[in-house]
């Protein structure tokens, strides 16, 4: 039972399912009118009056029929005020029971309310966005923009968690959007046919381009609501930081946002170990749905229900290099300097992999060494030496490490690497803070960063001046590229170096900030002589 509500919260984590641990519930009295290049339409005022919400803004035409598996089409006008008050569906995605959310929500994260997802119905009609500003911002602003995107493995999770909403960032100043987009089957099914009817030759990518077509409606619109066009971050965490650094390597986003954040993930490694993978990879997964339901055609797979499709027993959980939304991998478009940002702020948890082992990837001091000889193979002797276990607690904490590291830290020290060779400015943390809820498990920060820490007896003093401190270097980052200055609440900032000028550094936020050596930076090199072998093909951790 201990191993199986394990494995649960360990999946939780992994779909970014949102608790309504802070819900801003909306008043019912509608705000000023907007008009965008698509028509006018209102939104509704947050609790306290001080924020304006615009929820459910169609960015595209809904992706069903024959637009199944299609590039995203530009949404069509519309006549009157469109009531923009109320959330959108979500995409299509496997839900764990409301029970078992429960259980997770309750006694993993300690929140009490529900949960706004499970509020919502599911959709293939699900291209929406919402966009959080400061009450009464006129149209002439110019107010800097963050873009959000949802993380979930690109399977699960949706533009409204609690976790991620945009009222703390509009109240300090900082117009906040988040983004819906096709998920698993839906967003990153990939096969031949599908390829030879696009206009674009394209497959496998439906999801990163409907994030690309939200961000161009973003780039028309958001002047209307007093956000600078000329002055847009993107952000995500786990699958939405694959995606931010997707977005970031694509020559169709070139000129639609300026920085970018990204919480745990990138796929900018030589060999990226998270949710991306070959053409030749998708293409086979998209044959074997064909063959899983008896599809001898596309038209056939097109007249699937929606209810029956994504309960394929084939994950699509990855970014693909589909010769159009990503021409090649990441890792070659960086070494160009042919990426997108100006500026990064990026980072990693310090028990990211954690779930590995509550999964059941258990290593204690018998199986240790073969455990690291079956991932390093040749590297084996130089893991041991920086990494050495004596008793089953170190050989567990070091395969947590190991598995941080290679999933998720790795990427954002290889990102750091390539974007300040290019004299860009790069700020890297590490989010260290322990609390009654999910600590730093993978997904820990959101709430820090967004501010949205519950009020609960879970989270003290000490939490809610770590969200102060991390959302003040949020939202100055998206102002001006420099997390540092003043907080919130107009006190001085610990600074925050650049990695430019301390590589082997990071911000490590905490109950106490401040800069920090990294200890993984040995483990970097080592990685990094490993995935660039030829013979290099692991994409997990292999299990005792």
């Amino acid at each position: 039972m201990i191993r199986f509500l394990s494995i649960i919260v360990a999946a939780a984590l992994l779909s970014s399912c949102e608790s309504q641990s802070n819900l801003q519930k909306g008043s019912a009295l509608p705000t000023p009118e907007v008009t965008t290049r698509y028509g006018s339409l209102s939104g509704t005022y947050c609790a306290d009056g001080a924020v304006e919400r615009f929820a459910g803004i169609p960015y595209a035409k809904a992706p069903i029929g024959e637009l199944r598996w299609r590039e995203p089409q530009p949404c069509e006008s519309w006549s009157g005020v469109r009531a923009a008050d109320k959330f959108a569906p979500i995409a299509w995605q496997i839900k764990f029971s409301r029970f078992w959310m429960t259980v997770y929500n309750k006694l993993y994260l300690h929140d009490t309310d529900g949960d706004r997802e499970y509020e919502s119905p599911m959709s293939e009609d699900c291209l929406y966005l919402n966009v959080w500003r400061p009450a009464g911002t006129s149209p002439d602003a110019k107010l800097p923009v963050f873009v959000y995107i949802h993380g979930g493995s690109l399977v699960s999770g949706s533009s409204i968690g609690e976790h991620f909403d945009g009222t703390t960032f509009a109240k300090n100043g900082v117009i906040m959007v988040t983004v819906a987009y096709r998920l698993g089957v839906f967003g990153y099914l990939a096969l031949d046919e599908l390829a030879e009817e696009s206009p674009n030759g394209t497959t496998g990518n439906y999801g990163l381009l409907d994030q690309i077509e939200a961000l161009k409606w973003i780039h028309e619109n958001i002047s209307s609501f007093g956000g600078d066009s000329g002055n847009i971050t993107i952000g995500g965490e786990s699958a939405g930081s694959t995606s931010v650094n997707a977005l970031c390597s694509s020559p169709l986003a070139k000129g639609l946002f300026q920085k970018a954040v990204g919480e745990s993930s990138g796929i900018v490694s030589p060999k990226p170990p998270h949710t991306f993978r070959t053409l030749k990879m998708a293409k086979e997964n998209g044959e074997n749905i064909k063959a899983e339901f008896k599809a001898s055609s596309v038209a056939d797979m097109r007249k699937i229900p929606a209810e029956k499709l994504v309960r394929t027993k084939f994950r699509n959980d990855s970014v693909t290099i589909d010769g159009y939304a990503l021409r090649e991998y990441p890792n070659e478009t960086y070494r160009r300097g042919e990426n997108n940002e100006q500026a990064l702020l990026n980072g990693f948890n310090f028990d990211d992999g954690a779930f590995v082992v509550m999964m059941g990837f258990k290593v204690n001091i018998k199986n240790y060494s073969n455990m690291i000889a079956q991932f390093f193979g040749k590297y084996t002797e130089d893991v041991l030496k920086i990494l050495p276990a004596k008793n089953d607690r170190e050989a567990e904490q070091n395969w947590k490490q190991i598995a941080s590291v290679y999933l998720f830290a790795n990427s954002h020290h290889d990102w750091s690497t390539f974007v300040s060779e290019q004299g860009k400015d790069v700020y890297l943390y590490r989010f260290s803070k322990s609390n009654g809820g999910i600590g730093s498990n993978h997904t820990g920060e959101i709430m820090y960063a967004y501010g949205n820490v519950p009020e609960s007896k879970y989270y003290d003093e000490k939490d809610h001046a770590l969200e102060t401190l991390m959302v003040s270097y949020w939202t100055n980052f998206a102002k001006t590229g420099n997390p540092n200055g003043l907080s919130t609440d107009r006190k001085k900032l610990p600074e925050w170096k650049r990695f430019n000028d301390a590589p082997d550094s990071f911000m490590n936020l905490d109950a106490e900030s401040g800069m920090q050596k990294d200890p993984n930076a040995e483990l970097y090199r080592i990685l990094s002589r490993m995935m660039s072998d030829d013979d290099f093909t692991s994409p997990i951790l292999p299990q005792a």
